[in-house]
């Protein structure tokens, strides 16, 4: 096995990368995956739901066990890490139980993801999480249990960290916890936390949460998670997280501190891509690793995808980095098949998002940000209109918040973010296609959408934002 395609990383990229490959590729050309842990095939955006309770079971966040990824004809080599990369001889030094050894490769994929950025004093203390793997997601479960109530051993069969889990099962559960950044991480864990009855405070640096959705949508969000029970502190820095003997009990900010016995902090992700920079590899936007519209990097037969690549961007037309599910296992499967011998474009991004604050439903994309707008080189018009989400007389309704931002030279349409507690985030959907289609806001506002009372009024919320928008541009 002189030439196989090696993967380094057993998640959402990776796997997509191999599946595609090996239903493509001739039977005699191997595909080998090390997965430096034991997880593989699973799913970081599920995790605030099983600290929940939503989610009862941890191993129902993995799309296929390794058994289904082996019987695909994959050779996933869980617990064995690559350690070094020489582009020259085409080989991987991988560091496993056995020790190290070196596997040749013909092509590779560097699938190695993005880590969780801590970096606030005391964030190693006992109490205190990031909630970006599954051992995590597991012991903070626990933390939040009754005592006894979860069985270290068996919870996600063999997977997990049980040593982990059991230094939280046995104690009692928090009364009081700090959320420590207002993004999607922290906007999902307060309202995870809350349902176990925590107090739970949520420290945002700056002076609204979801700042990538713009203030319409934080305002509304921030008005319910204060009805919701959390307490807001806004542009309200943490300096530092403290306690005693290792165990976190408080929590340091401008204005004192918050005695605490659970953080969970979310300020943020940044590209695994040392390893790939440490083989020459050269790197892009927000650190992550440059590739081309194949995935290719500027390494001969080396490829990236997923949150440890950049992508470019549909609307400002430059590379950016956006860690999100579907470009890692989108990218992942284009990859598959070019290394297969189809050669297919990852594809551009718009950076396409929603989350769910308890019943607030938010979505955005492309560009809404008018400093971002005006780095690009456009000039930006914005519009918020508040729109009901079906037919007035129909009852489940709900008023619809949307902004939408666009050129004002061009008239194109360059973002848009939504709010709403009635079917409101899958709206982004819309904008997200416009977005791609490089369309400009009347010809969004003459789109067909469908109409009936219990799903849209005659005017789709996003229709009725369109219409204002392009009133603005139009000057009426």
């Amino acid at each position: 096995m002189t030439d196989p395609f090696v993967v380094i990383g057993g998640d959402a990229a990776g796997l997509s990368a191999a599946s595609k490959f090996v239903r493509e590729t001739d039977a005699d050309r191997d595909v080998v995956v090390f997965e430096r842990g034991r997880w593989v095939s699973y799913s970081h955006c599920g995790m605030p739901y099983y600290v929940k309770g939503d989610v009862d079971d941890l191993l129902r966040l993995t799309s296929l066990t390794p058994t289904e990824i082996r019987d695909r004809g994959i050779d996933l080599r869980r617990e064995r890490e690559v350690v070094g990369v020489d582009t020259a001889a085409r080989t991987v030094t991988v560091r496993g139980p056995n020790g190290e050894f070196d596997q040749p490769y013909g092509d590779l994929l560097f699938g190695t993801g993005a880590r969780a950025t801590a970096p606030i004093p005391g964030a190693d203390l006992d109490g205190a999480f990031t909630l970006h793997h599954m051992d995590a997601a597991a012991a903070l479960r626990a933390f939040l249990e009754p005592p006894g109530a979860v069985d270290p051993e068996t919870v996600g069969n063999d997977y997990t960290d049980a040593s982990l889990v059991r230094r939280y099962a046995d104690r009692d559960p928090p009364e009081r916890a700090a959320v420590v950044g207002g993004g999607y991480v922290g906007v999902e864990t307060a309202e995870a936390l809350a349902a176990h009855g925590v107090d739970v405070h949520l420290f945002q640096r700056g002076p609204h949460v979801l700042p990538a959705f713009g203030d319409a949508v934080a305002d509304r969000v921030e008005t319910h998670l204060r009805e919701q029970g959390v307490t807001l502190h806004l542009g309200t820095p943490v300096e530092r997280l403290s306690g005693d003997d290792g165990a976190l009990s408080a929590v340091s900010h401008g204005g004192g501190a918050l005695p605490v016995e659970l953080a969970v902090v979310g300020v943020g992700v940044e590209p695994n891509s040392g390893l790939a920079a440490d083989a020459g590899v050269d790197l892009g936007a927000g650190g992550a690793v440059a590739v081309d519209d194949y995935g290719r990097t500027s390494a001969p037969s080396v490829y990236a995808v997923g949150d440890c690549a950049e992508a470019r961007h549909a609307v400002t037309g430059e590379s950016t980095w956006v860690p999100l599910g579907l470009t890692a296992n989108r990218a992942g499967r284009a990859v598959g098949a070019t290394v297969a011998g189809d050669p297919t474009p990852v594809g551009d991004v718009v950076g396409t998002a929603v989350v769910k604050a308890f019943d607030v439903e938010c979505g955005r994309a492309g560009v809404v940000d008018h400093d971002e707008a005006r780095d690009a080189g456009f000039d930006p018009v914005s519009e918020t209109v508040t729109a009901g989400s079906r037919s007035g007389y129909y009852p489940g309704g709900d008023d619809t918040t949307v902004t939408l931002t666009a050129d004002r030279d061009t008239g194109r349409l360059l973002g848009g973010a939504i709010a709403g507690e009635d079917r409101a985030a899958i709206r982004i959907d819309t904008v997200s296609t416009a977005l791609e289609a490089g369309m400009t806001v009347g010809e969004v506002e003459r789109l067909d959408l469908a109409y009936a009372p219990p799903f849209s009024p005659v005017w789709d919320p996003v229709l009725v934002a369109a219409k204002v928008l392009n009133g603005a541009l139009d000057g009426d």
